[in-house]
């Protein structure tokens, strides 16, 4: 915190952060009283995940030769001018609605790997990197808890538009805070942009390919396990479809306390082990949740799927900050996100058919044990050796 530059990006991150996620709650529920149709309620999440995936392979390709800050908060504008858009929406004009969340998930897909490139920039590539991820993380973690909810608060209190409005003011905020850093990352190569570049320098990259592989197989079988999180609250726990919200509350819990623990993590343990053994944690505590006889006991599994995912998180965050080349590293970030976002497609739409052939309670354990295997599965793909995670290394 003592550095300007990176004081501004975490500013912007948490402030344009809270905005975000007050709608998380506010807009699939608006839709839903809008419409009264879970399938115009799920579009809105579809759409969320669809331009990291169509679209930001391609975008990272061409931050890599722009102005990272002037990249980001074009960005923001264009999310302010995006959520602006749900302000004329009502039943009649939903278009607006499902327009404005493209918009502002195409913006976020610029900023992520923007930031995610321009934060070695700012602190430097060693130990300053891992204490700057971990201080996101917990920072993302704590807002992650309480917008939310808030977000819920709101909508019922001062309504749609009020929290539209902090949305805009929050990304307006973020845009000026961004302008300000002075730190720029120089372009350092010429060469005219190349379509998924990104996925050319992960595929010659063992380590970078081990983590996107691993990474990849374990968060397909976290999203399927998450689309199930509902109808497991219902069905197993026979509790109200409130209780989400605190199984939420539990992981956002958890991930504040692994974000604290995981600079002190990665100096215990290295690479290829701090992911696996996250990785195994995880998968266990999904299989306590799963299993959970009442919800206190499922709350305290959410926290201990938390620690462990944020240490993971974290991990493979600052792996690829520092093991891919700086000059694409915007496109290699967006590369991962579009990854994420595939993840998140298979895993969402999977689960629920698979709960159609083997029911909700074999599907969820089913899922938990492809987790286990996901971490097995790193072990073989990543490295062990320190000297593959160089920038370099092949």
């Amino acid at each position: 915190m003592r550095n300007r530059d990176f004081r501004r990006l975490w500013l912007s991150g948490a402030v344009s952060g809270i905005g975000s996620w007050l709608l998380v709650v506010a807009i699939p529920f608006y839709v839903f009283t809008l419409t009264g149709s879970t399938v115009a309620t799920g579009l809105t999440l579809a759409l969320e995940a669809l331009p990291a995936l169509t679209i930001g392979p391609w975008a990272g390709v061409l931050l890599d030769r722009w102005d990272l800050v002037r990249a980001m908060w074009i960005a923001d504008l264009v999310s302010a001018a995006a959520v602006g858009l749900i302000l004329f929406a009502d039943r009649d004009q939903l278009w607006l609605i499902y327009v404005a969340i493209l918009l502002e998930n195409t913006a976020t897909t610029v900023f992520r790997p923007a930031a995610r490139a321009l934060r070695p920039t700012v602190v430097g590539t060693g130990d300053e990197l891992a204490s700057a991820n971990a201080l996101t993380a917990v920072t993302s973690s704590a807002i992650r808890l309480a917008a939310p909810p808030l977000g819920a608060l709101l909508l019922a209190g001062p309504g749609i538009k009020f929290v539209l409005a902090v949305d805009i003011a929050s990304y307006l905020i973020s845009a000026v805070v961004i302008a300000t850093i002075r730190t720029r990352r120089r372009t350092t190569t010429t060469e005219p942009p190349r379509a998924l570049e990104g996925l050319r320098v992960v595929v010659r990259h063992r380590a970078l390919r081990g983590v996107l592989i691993g990474q990849t197989a374990f968060l397909t079988a976290n999203a399927g396990l998450t689309a199930l999180l509902v109808p497991f609250t219902v069905d197993r726990l026979q509790a109200p479809g409130y209780v989400v919200g605190y199984l939420i509350s539990g992981l956002g819990a958890g991930y504040l306390i692994g974000a604290a623990l995981s600079t002190k993590a990665s100096r215990l343990l290295g690479i290829r082990e701090l992911l696996a053994i996250t990785q195994l944690a995880t998968a266990a505590a999904f299989f306590a949740l799963f299993n959970a006889p009442n919800v206190p006991i499922a709350v305290a599994a959410t926290v201990l799927i938390g620690l462990p995912g944020s240490i993971l998180l974290i991990t493979a965050e600052t792996t690829i900050q520092r093991s891919a080349p700086a000059e694409v590293l915007a496109g290699v970030g967006a590369l991962f996100f579009a990854a994420d976002s595939l993840a998140l497609l298979v895993g969402a739409l999977a689960a629920p058919a698979t709960t159609l052939a083997l029911g909700l309670p074999l599907t969820l354990n089913v899922i938990a044990a492809l987790a286990f295997i996901a971490a097995g599965l790193t072990l073989i793909v990543v490295p062990r050796h320190p000297a593959h995670f160089t920038k370099t290394a092949r």
